[in-house]
């Protein structure tokens, strides 16, 4: 199922749209989760009493290492169960044991790092996982080209995985990603090993994807959020500590505050004090 997306001709680069810009029409958000708990290990909480809404849009997803960003996005794909709490995607509840593939079928999902065959090439690897995400066998064909196209490997696409450097790979995760044309993509570091020509082109890729699609990107370059994100949100130790556009988060720093922008700077002053709840909830 898909938004209708144009599948056929050139995109124009366009601005990401925040929540509060569509009006939904099936149901309030793609994402919403209430009290959401999800534990790693016997004792620690990754995601602790966490409540969310988003809708379409680009939202970056920041915070320091082992804030608990990765821990949310693999259970926003439905990897990982929440512990407590509630979570739906597109209005379905996804917290029980059940498979979920129809919810599956309508996300894309880019972990930190992927497994994949080194003797595909990059066509065959990307026709494999749109074979996994259920793309009918006719429209996989057309899906693979314009997935590979939408991130600059088509000259590439007949190349085997093990021949590709390291941030062709990552891109290749992307392809496979939105092949499926998610209606719900969730990228956990997209950029790592990515050229600054590669990053700037990904997210003029993001703000096309943002006019139509949920997108979640996890990240520690705040550079990227600036450019590409509607909205921003800080997680430090399991917890939401602001949610809001990048302007304002850049408002809330000093020059007393680390950071080489206006958005760093705010970033390092919320985590100096991350008990305090800031931003346009």
């Amino acid at each position: 199922m898909t938004h209708g997306k144009n599948t056929g001709e050139e995109h124009s680069m366009t601005s990401a749209v925040s929540t509060a810009d569509i009006a939904p029409t099936a149901h309030a958000w793609e994402i919403r989760a209430t009290g959401l708990k999800v534990r790693v290990g016997r004792k620690r909480m990754a995601v602790d009493g966490l409540d969310l809404s988003l809708g379409i849009g680009v939202h970056g997803l920041l915070g320091p290492n082992g804030a608990g960003k990765t821990t949310l996005i693999r259970t926003l794909a439905t990897v990982l169960r929440p512990t407590e709490g509630s979570l739906e995607l597109f209005g379905e509840s996804v917290g029980g044991m059940g498979e979920h593939r129809a919810v599956r079928r309508r996300i894309g999902y880019l972990p930190q790092e992927f497994g994949y065959y080194k003797r595909f090439t990059v066509r065959e690897f990307v026709e494999y996982m749109a074979w996994l995400k259920e793309v009918p066998k006719a429209s996989i064909p057309a899906a693979v080209q314009r997935a590979v196209e939408r991130v600059g490997l088509a000259d590439r696409a007949d190349e085997r995985m093990k021949a590709l450097s390291g941030g062709m790979v990552r891109r290749v995760g992307i392809a496979q990603a939105i092949v499926n044309d998610p209606t719900i993509l969730l990228l956990d570091e997209p950029t790592v090993g990515l050229d600054p020509a590669q990053r700037m082109r990904f997210r003029e890729l993001l703000q096309e994807l943002g006019t139509d699609t949920c997108v979640l990107v996890s990240t520690h370059l705040v550079e990227d959020v600036a450019a590409a994100c509607a909205d921003v949100l800080l997680f430090a130790e399991g917890r939401l500590v602001f949610k809001g556009p990048p302007d304002e988060l850049a408002s809330v720093g000093g020059p007393e505050h680390e950071g080489d922008s206006p958005l760093e700077r705010g970033y390092s002053a919320l985590l100096l004090n991350p008990e305090q709840t800031r931003g346009t909830w």
